[in-house]
């Protein structure tokens, strides 16, 4: 079967707003391969079902890599993926460049981060309860926490964090800023990770872009513009990710008074609670990085062509309901959770035990330090939302105590 090409725009919102759309639970029911008209370079093929995008995510039919061959191909924003990125790799590049850093995000390691990142939350806490209610959650706690951890571990200055935040948000952009701009900001980042890694070479430090510089310099197992386009890799999805789900966690627990009664009455359940909300929130305004079909490839009964781009949706598998029992609910003692929040097969985010780390401490701290935590706000039309990006959050989240 190979349908019609009446293809509506995409994504199907604006970014605000934590409330997936209507028309994926439609596509699941109806169409759950479907073409889309995305912003930028023509139609592609979005994916609904968990198993259908299960299967892109893992096939080595559907390429990463693939996507670079054609710089006006499909895509979310003004500019094209750049192929030195690890996002635009598939094995075995993408192999090589990930096994440089994995050491560093396993569980272990993770695990004796934890004190560490406990005693950042700790502090944020703190500063919360002097200054007094109301606060702003982003960018007295949810922002500084990650930010922070990734600092620490790559080692990048702190005091930088406004020059490279600004900058991050520009990389982020879809239609935020023109795409000169947003050229601009890439550029400049990569520029201030190339500075950093000069600074290394000539005074190595014990951290991990002097271990990506030995790398390249010493075992030649990365080019110069692999080692930049990683670093600054790194140095946004470290913190932008963590950063934006802690103030939504924070707004779906508040908006669901019975689910936060519970965890508040049994903090044990936050390693469940963290899953349950990684599942139901929508991280993405927009919903999976584009693959392209390398030969044709049939799914849920659609043939899709070689050459053809695939979006593959995680915000909708993650509330399939051949999979979820009441998907569309938010349930923290939920048994079964396999969401796909992270990623799946070779793609599966490498700092996800980091971020899984941060996001639970960070609910812990704020529950117990700041008992009767709450939105300063009872409607959403006053909420500060990102717009224009391809992450959805709050730029702004005000709270009470």
């Amino acid at each position: 079967m190979t349908l019609t090409d009446n293809a509506p725009g995409y994504p199907f919102g604006d970014g605000t707003g934590l409330a997936l759309e209507p028309e994926y639970g439609r596509l699941r029911a109806e169409e759950p391969v479907s073409r889309v008209q995305l912003p930028f370079g023509g139609r592609a093929w979005l994916v609904t079902h968990h198993a259908d995008v299960r299967k892109v995510l893992t096939d080595p039919r559907f390429s990463s890599r693939a996507t670079t061959a054609n710089p006006d191909g499909p895509r979310f924003t003004p500019q094209p993926l750049f192929p030195a990125g690890v996002m635009s790799m598939d094995p075995p590049e993408h192999t090589r460049i990930r096994s440089l850093v994995s050491r560093a995000f396993t569980g272990g390691r993770v695990e004796a981060l934890r004190p560490r990142i406990a005693e950042i939350a700790g502090g944020l806490a703190d500063a919360m309860l002097e200054k007094g209610p109301p606060a702003d959650l982003v960018s007295m706690f949810a922002l500084p926490l990650p930010v922070t951890v990734i600092c620490e571990l790559l080692g990048v200055p702190y005091a930088d964090r406004d020059r490279f935040r600004e900058l991050s948000d520009a990389l982020l952009s879809t239609t935020a800023l023109p795409p000169e701009e947003i050229f601009a900001a890439v550029m400049a980042l990569n520029e201030y990770l190339a500075g950093l890694i000069e600074e290394r070479r000539a005074e190595p430090r014990d951290d991990m872009l002097s271990d990506l510089v030995r790398a390249r310099d010493e075992d030649d197992r990365l080019s110069e513009q692999e080692l930049v386009e990683f670093g600054v890799g790194l140095l946004v999805t470290g913190h932008e990710t963590a950063a934006t789900q802690i103030g939504n966690f924070i707004y779906m627990l508040a908006r669901n008074p019975e689910q936060l009664a519970a965890l508040r009455a049994d903090p044990a359940l936050v390693p469940q609670a963290v899953e349950e909300l990684l599942r139901h929130t929508p991280l993405g305004a927009v919903s999976g990085i584009p693959r392209v079909a390398v030969e044709d490839v049939e799914l849920s009964g659609v043939t899709i062509r070689a050459g053809d781009s695939v979006i593959p949706s995680i915000n909708s598998a993650n509330h399939d309901e051949s999979v979820f029992e009441d998907a569309h609910r938010l349930d923290i003692h939920r048994p079964s959770n396999p969401h796909i929040a992270f990623g799946h097969g070779v793609h599966f985010c490498l700092g996800a035990q980091l971020a899984r780390a941060e996001l639970q401490i960070a609910l812990e701290t704020l529950l117990i330090r700041l008992p009767g935590l709450k939105l300063a706000t009872d409607g959403d039309a006053d909420l500060a939302w990102k717009k224009g990006l391809l992450i959805r959050g709050f730029s702004e989240l005000p709270v009470t105590w």
